[in-house]
């Protein structure tokens, strides 16, 4: 189905960093929604339940080899298993992805392993630090002065965030997707921004 949205799931990822964007795709401020724009589904390495850094453990949809080829969106959620083999599998992946035009999130290391593949190198982007990006992209990190020291940053379809830009993250890719009018985004993220109270004073 074109309409989905593909989570990429590796060992130890960081399950807070999906919550914003699943939540906003699958519910609005009252419910489930009943006819979302989006699905969300998750991709990891094997069928097998993938497990988060927090102990939770997540069935996925997809495995690497039965994942579809038409979705919407590729979003490459962080975690510690980016610096580990298993991670170079999400290479030609994510390579697919660019070359067709689809929708791209990496946050956290996520970000870290696209600036070690060259996928951050014709694009603005940020990460976890110009150093952190530096030191996994090495000699195939060739845009330092892409980087923007930002909590997140859409640039050409690709949007990367540093590990505590979960909201932002979120905000980015929703106005990519399209997902809700401008406004209505916008009010998605101030509220948990800003929390209930602020904008709720009695």
């Amino acid at each position: 189905m074109n309409n989905e949205i593909l989570y990429i799931l590796l060992p130890d990822y960081a399950a807070h960093e999906a919550v914003y964007l699943s939540q906003a795709v699958a519910s609005d401020e009252y419910a489930m929604k009943e006819n979302p724009k989006y699905v969300n589904k998750v991709v990891a390495p094997t069928l097998e339940p993938v497990k988060s850094i927090g102990g939770f453990r997540t069935v996925p949809d997809y495995s690497f080899d039965t994942m579809p080829g038409d979705y919407d969106a590729l979003v490459l959620i962080g975690g510690f298993g980016w610096c580990t083999p298993v991670a170079e599998q999400v290479v030609p992946i994510v390579k697919r992805a660019v070359e067709k035009g689809k929708i791209v999130g990496a946050i956290c290391n996520a970000a870290s392993f696209m600036a070690k593949h060259g996928f951050l190198n014709a694009v603005k982007h940020t990460g976890n630090g110009l150093d952190q990006l530096k030191l996994w992209g090495g000699d195939n990190y060739t845009n330092p002065d892409g980087y923007v020291n930002a909590q997140a940053v859409s640039d050409k379809r690709i949007v990367t965030a540093n590990g505590s830009a979960t909201l932002e993250f979120a905000k980015e890719l929703l106005i990519l997707l399209e997902n809700d009018t401008p406004e209505r985004i916008e009010m998605y993220y101030q509220f948990n921004k800003q929390g209930f109270c602020n904008l709720f004073p009695n």
